[in-house]
């Protein structure tokens, strides 16, 4: 005999369901906000914006040099790996070390931003809503789920009968938090801070990322890869195998029966 199906109170969707995915949007919109306020004007770095550029038009010479005529392509690779002029060979040969991020106090403010305005309101409001939302289960999930569920779907809630496809009001917080991405899209835009998962990854990321490359590594390697590269053009009898695809062919243009 089964056992019988749990009934939620209506009131629990009025005054828990409801509420919780509420306060999880208003704190997301806030968040956004906030952070616009307390963004600053990111500083473009000259150099490092014509390292990049120059480093992918190596790249692309390297990859799309097939099509340009063997001298063209002789040119633009002498331009770039010259042993005594060369734009690349001029790269490796640099004596600056890398920047530390660490070291940057902008950095170190921006780091301090992404967390004031993403990790701190969600611990403090999710210790909220696990105060004043406690013991209460809140929804069920429309399809069965393995026993390995229960501890992410039922946070405070420890009942070893229950059913692993409900879900309890913490678990609830959590779940509107990850997943009201598309609706923060569609109110504030794409490119919104409101969006929690997106902000934890950049925060990640950038505690994660340690120092960024360096420079003369990414030109030694790239005069290496274009030092290496032989030109193989890719048009050649381009047109005679066009002209091949043509009817009538030359052979027949002029031929009279």
């Amino acid at each position: 005999m089964s056992e019988p199906e749990l009934q939620l109170d209506p009131a629990i969707r009025i005054w828990v369901f409801l509420p919780i995915v509420l306060i999880t949007f208003l704190i997301g919109v806030l968040r956004h906000y906030v952070s616009v306020l307390l963004s600053s004007q990111k500083k473009i770095d000259l150099a490092a914006v014509t390292d990049s550029q120059l480093l992918i038009r190596a790249r692309m010479l390297r990859e799309n040099g097939k099509y340009l005529p063997k001298q063209s392509f002789l040119m633009r690779k002498h331009y770039l790996n010259n042993e005594e002029s060369g734009l690349l060979k001029a790269g490796t040969k640099r004596q600056t070390a890398p920047p530390n991020p660490m070291t940057d106090p902008s950095m170190m403010t921006e780091m301090l931003k992404g967390n004031l305005t993403s990790m701190v309101p969600m611990v403090v409001v999710g210790g909220w809503i696990n105060w004043h939302f406690s013991g209460f289960v809140t929804t069920k999930v429309p399809f069965p789920l393995t026993l390995r569920f229960k501890p992410m779907l039922q946070r405070g809630i420890e009942l070893q009968s229950l059913d692993a496809s409900w879900v309890s009001s913490v678990s609830w917080y959590f779940l509107n938090v990850f997943g009201l991405r598309s609706i923060y899209s569609l109110v504030l835009g794409e490119n919104n801070a409101a969006d929690q998962a997106r902000a934890m990854q950049e925060s990640m990321s950038m505690q994660a990322g340690g120092m960024p490359p360096d420079s003369k590594q990414a030109f030694k390697g790239e005069w290496e890869a274009l030092e290496v590269t032989e030109h193989n053009w890719a048009l050649k009898n381009s047109d005679q195998e066009m002209m091949s695809l043509v009817e009538p062919t030359p052979e027949h243009l002029y031929h009279q029966k």
